[in-house]
């Protein structure tokens, strides 16, 4: 037993050295889109909203808009049958800017769900060069869309997905939303995926993606993940696989989103993109696994290695070095640090949320987000 709780130790300890390493490299050297001061550019971009319900939250989305420049061209926004009131409150903005269009719903084709086909109306009624994919509880900062077409213009590419500034105000926002920051910058290379064009480095956030429409054409769009519920990173993928440039940047300068607001959201919204965001159930598991090891059993162990059995220092060693990861990414997204403290309570709420992610697909049961029902199971995440 001594022997297989050295290796947990030693084994958690070189992971959070490995991950601290990674957390430092994407503090450092992953680039922020900011607002240009450079000559402005010649393309129009078409700004597409999809928006199920979202009454509450996108008249902030179209104030945000209106204010750009005449660098956009028109804002359509998909009605994807609503039932709250979505449709007239676009209606009642086009009154204020001619740009804004409401897209009245189709029926939902067979194979596709619900986002990716409401992305894919979107496209088809676009009338300009590049494609603003937003979502409907997303804001803009002032020159933000001119800011985005520079970057990718200068960078050659025909994708650009922003990470946004996540906005937090409940204490369960604050505790667990931080976790999608540690979930992802501290396994992915962002700098490497702006490096190297390998499809495995695709990555995009569904909330903010630009795209050059031709290309959009030629790789088939939305039209390639009509059928994924993660449908945000396999587009990205996707794109890359198709011999188009696609590239992930920090636009926390420029975006704003709050996800969720309440722990019910979170842990709903989390819940449909765990399980189904793997491609095979053996990388699922390997990841509760190497989560619980690394980033949980430490904090549980650590206290015994304080109360006198020195042999578990790699234990303490390994939680202090999540801690600074942890800390190092709030510095850098300028969010709150006391959540840090509770990482323990997060990681195994994560946890929790991963497992009861994979329960309802393979039971059957299926995810839910918005009305909607996601049966992954019977695709068994496989590609």
């Amino acid at each position: 037993m001594s022997i297989i709780i050295h290796a947990l130790g030693y084994g958690a300890l070189a992971v959070n050295l490995l991950v601290i390493w990674i957390v430092f490299w994407n503090v450092r050297a992953w680039p922020k889109v900011r607002k240009s001061e450079g000559p402005a550019v010649a393309d129009r971009i078409s700004v597409l909203i999809p928006a199920r319900n979202e009454v509450l939250r996108l008249g902030a989305c179209l104030e945000s808009l209106v204010a750009q420049d005449a660098i956009v061209g028109e804002i359509l926004v998909y009605d994807d049958h609503s039932t709250d009131g979505t449709a007239a409150l676009v209606h009642d903005w086009a009154l204020r800017d001619g740009r804004i269009r409401l897209i009245p719903p189709a029926p939902l084709e067979a194979d596709w769900l619900g986002k990716p086909f409401a992305c894919a109306q979107l496209a088809d009624a676009a009338r300009y060069e590049w494609l603003l994919f937003l979502d409907a509880d997303t804001r803009i900062r002032s020159g933000a869309a001119a800011a985005m077409l520079q970057a990718a213009i200068a960078r050659k590419a025909t994708l650009l997905s922003c990470w946004p500034d996540l906005t937090m105000d409940s204490f369960w926002e604050r505790m667990l939303m931080p976790l999608m920051h540690f979930f992802l910058f501290s396994l992915y290379p962002a700098p490497l995926g702006l490096k190297y064009d390998f499809p495995e480095l695709g990555i995009a956030h569904g909330a903010c993606i630009l795209a050059q429409r031709d290309a959009y054409r030629r790789t088939g769009g939305h039209h390639m993940v009509k059928d994924e519920i993660v449908e945000d990173v396999l587009l990205a993928r996707r794109w890359r696989a198709s011999a188009e440039k696609g590239i992930f940047l920090d636009g926390t300068e420029l975006i704003q989103l709050r996800m969720y607001a309440s722990l019910g959201e979170i842990w709903q919204g989390f819940q449909k993109n765990f399980y189904p965001g793997f491609r095979h159930a053996a990388s699922f598991w390997a990841f509760l696994i190497l989560h619980g090891i690394a980033f949980l059993v430490p904090f549980l162990m650590a206290p015994a290695a304080f109360l006198g059995a020195a042999h578990l220092w790699p234990f303490w060693a390994a939680a202090a070095c999540t801690l600074i990861s942890r800390w190092t990414l709030a510095a850098r997204f300028r969010q709150p640090f006391w959540p840090v403290l509770l990482h323990p309570l997060a990681q195994a709420m994560l946890i929790a949320l991963g497992i009861s992610s994979w329960w309802r697909c393979v039971t059957g049961q299926g995810v839910q987000w918005k009305d909607r029902t996601y049966l992954a199971a019977e695709k068994g995440n496989q590609e």
